[in-house]
């Protein structure tokens, strides 16, 4: 694996920095008042009128804006400070009190009615329905004290917990295990471009690259994003000159191909996507696309795939398929992945002549990027496991115990270090689908627990594999840990202050849901039909989920998985080929895959040739300048659709 020549390619497509700065000071603090009380407000109005916020777009607006002010004001804005105005206003835009928003609607929700399940909705999720607080439409009430004190302690724990076990397996997967993190450079190449935009000099290839990518990203937002907003707007209905998210056709093809999902997503950042992905990882996810595409008629022929039947869409397909069969052979698949990085980090105790497996570099990490000792991130992850496990016996005392500990010591290592692998290689998140919602009903079917109240637990199942491409980050761009960890100090506070302010403003506004956000008062309903019909499962104590998992299958897929590698690896071929297969059979909705892999193609067979291996760090850059753009004409329409949706409704 450590040969792989593409693996070794991504490594070196950024050289890790020599010197490595905080780029904390009061620039990244007016950074943090400005991302917390002027882009979260509107990514969360966006969220409810349209169901899709700003996104990881709105963190180029928000340097580019930046950027430019400095520019003006003939200053200047170091490297390590945008990357800090990147880091701050992906942690700025996740609302915390968006969760109480959905929980003082699940409450009183028609759908909580209907299923009987009002009165078993604790109140340190939301107060009942009876409360005063709700009728008013305010958090500032004595009813809401005990959820959002819980909700202010988890963001704190979760603050302390981003230093634990993800810091710990960036150490093993980066520092030890070398792996190459093929999307890290996205964000880091994109800060440095935007770095050079700020200094007199003459710009480089990268801001060149970046601004191609940014004007690209313009102009199909403006077809993308802008026209259905604004037409919306004007008119009654909203005009989409491309369909979103996909052009559905499972119903042309259902005959030829049944219980398969056919439709195409027309998404060109899709196309730079495949760019930047290693190429044999998405070739290897059309592969397993392809196996899917021909095996699920023969599943469907042999009564496996039963819960399918004509007439379905994509969703509907895929949910039912998973049932049936893609649940528990995905759970196979990703154990296999796990099996082969622990055997892949034993093997490395064995071959000391690896000279790219060094493992003193735990304990010596480089000079000057601020890392603290690993044992004291292993504490951390103890800490905040303990701390999770002991609110979830406080809130949920008839709920096994052990569960908690085995999610916590057991589970969530297992999986961030599968996921951690993952990402170092193929870039991609693994997730084992459903293992949440199954243990829920295993504690109702065999430890006799009745109730809900185990479905709004803090319950210690956490993936910190992703962490580990955002530490690379930092180190690519020369940011030193500790910039972080003050920057974090300084945010929480203010995404705390801002959340609660235009939570309340917003729902102040109008109850949420009403016409005034129409994707809340379209989708919210289905939504909590859908989580509430789950979890009855535990009050019940039978549920489809546990009739869902097969032992038979779940072994049938860590077999496959663990030949595949074996066979791959008897025969040379790139070993991002199984990771892009697992993500192939695992991927909820395939649609996307042909213009990704459109972009493989053209990357590597003519952007490739054209330029040599230069093309590896053009092709982060650009995606990044496509983000940007896309971003700023979502910020655009999201502007329009704010004010617009505010003067309607005012009263006079």
């Amino acid at each position: 694996m450590y040969d792989d020549k593409e693996l070794n390619e991504y490594r070196g497509l950024l050289p890790t920095p020599e010197h490595f700065e905080e780029g904390f000071d009061w620039k990244t603090i007016i950074g943090a008042i400005f991302i917390g009380f002027l882009m979260m407000p509107g990514s969360m109005y966006l969220q409810l009128v349209i169901g899709q916020g700003v996104g990881p777009a709105a963190r180029w607006v928000t340097i580019i804006l930046f950027a430019e002010v400095a520019k003006r004001a003939h200053s200047e804005l170091k490297q390590q400070e945008i990357f800090l105005l990147y880091y701050m206003a992906g942690a700025a835009l996740a609302s915390p009190f968006s969760g109480l928003l959905w929980n003082q609607y699940l409450v009183q929700s028609d759908a909580a009615r209907m299923l009987g399940l009002t009165e078993y909705i604790p109140t340190w999720v939301a107060p009942g329905a009876e409360s005063l607080s709700l009728v008013e439409r305010t958090f500032l009430h004595r009813d809401w004290l005990i959820p959002i004190l819980l909700l202010v302690g988890s963001q704190i724990i979760q603050r302390i917990d981003h230093f634990g076990l993800g810091y710990a397996l960036y150490r093993i997967t980066s520092d030890v295990e070398k792996l190459p993190f093929p999307m890290a450079p996205v964000a880091a190449l994109g800060t440095m471009a935007l770095a050079e935009s700020t200094e007199e000099k003459q710009k480089s290839w990268k801001w060149r690259v970046f601004s191609i990518g940014g004007v690209i990203g313009l102009a199909f937002g403006g077809i993308y994003v802008l026209v259905p907003i604004l037409s919306g707007l004007i008119f009654t209905e909203s005009i989409r000159l491309i369909p979103i998210p996909w052009i559905e056709l499972t119903g042309y093809t259902e005959e030829i191909l049944p219980a398969v999902a056919t439709g195409i997503q027309l998404d060109l950042g899709l196309v730079f996507i495949g760019m930047v992905i290693p190429f044999w990882a998405v070739i290897g996810g059309l592969i397993g696309l392809i196996i899917t595409i021909v095996l699920n008629p023969i599943l469907y022929s042999k009564g496996i795939l039963h819960r399918w039947h004509p007439g379905m869409e994509t969703v509907d397909t895929v949910f039912a398929n998973n049932f049936d069969f893609y649940m528990s052979f995905g759970i196979g698949l990703g154990l296999a992945i796990g099996c082969i990085g622990i055997w892949s980090v034993a093997r490395s105790f064995r071959q000391a002549k690896d000279a790219n497996i060094s493992w003193q570099n735990l304990f010596r990490p480089p000079p000057g990027r601020g890392d603290f000792n690993f044992w004291i991130s292993i504490g951390i992850y103890f800490f905040s496991t303990l701390a999770y496990v002991g609110a979830c016996v406080w809130l949920v005392p008839n709920f096994p115990w052990i569960f908690f500990l085995a999610y916590g010591f057991i589970y969530t290592p297992v999986i961030s270090y599968i996921t951690a692998r993952m990402e170092g290689i193929a870039g991609q998140f693994v997730s084992l689908p459903l293992v949440r919602e199954a243990s829920f009903i295993a504690g109702a079917r065999f430890f006799g627990y009745q109730g809900i109240e185990i479905w709004y637990a803090p319950i210690p199942i956490h993936n910190y594999g992703e962490a580990t491409v955002q530490f690379r980050q930092i180190e690519l761009t020369g940011t030193s840990i500790r910039g972080i960890i003050k920057a974090e100090i300084v945010v929480f506070p203010i995404v705390m202050a801002a959340s609660l302010l235009f939570s309340q403003f917003i729902w102040r506004l109008a109850p949420i849901p009403s016409a005034n956000y129409p994707y809340a008062q379209e989708m919210w309903h289905l939504q909590a039909l859908n989580t509430l019909l789950m979890q009855t499962s535990t009050l019940e104590g039978n549920s489809l989920f546990y009739q869902a998992l097969s032992g038979t299958t779940v072994f049938t897929g860590l077999l496959f998985g663990v030949l595949m590698y074996i066979v791959l690896s008897f025969f040379g071929l790139p070993v991002l080929l199984i990771y892009g297969v697992v993500r192939g059979l695992g991927q909820s909705t395939p649609h996307g895959m042909i213009l990704e892999v459109f972009g493989a193609l053209l990357g590597r067979y003519y952007f490739y040739k054209r330029y040599g291996k230069m093309w590896r760090q053009y092709a982060p850059v650009l995606l990044a300048g496509f983000s940007c753009g896309m971003g700023l004409t979502g910020m655009f329409a999201m502007g329009f659709a704010l004010i617009l949706k505010s003067l309607g409704h005012m009263t006079y």
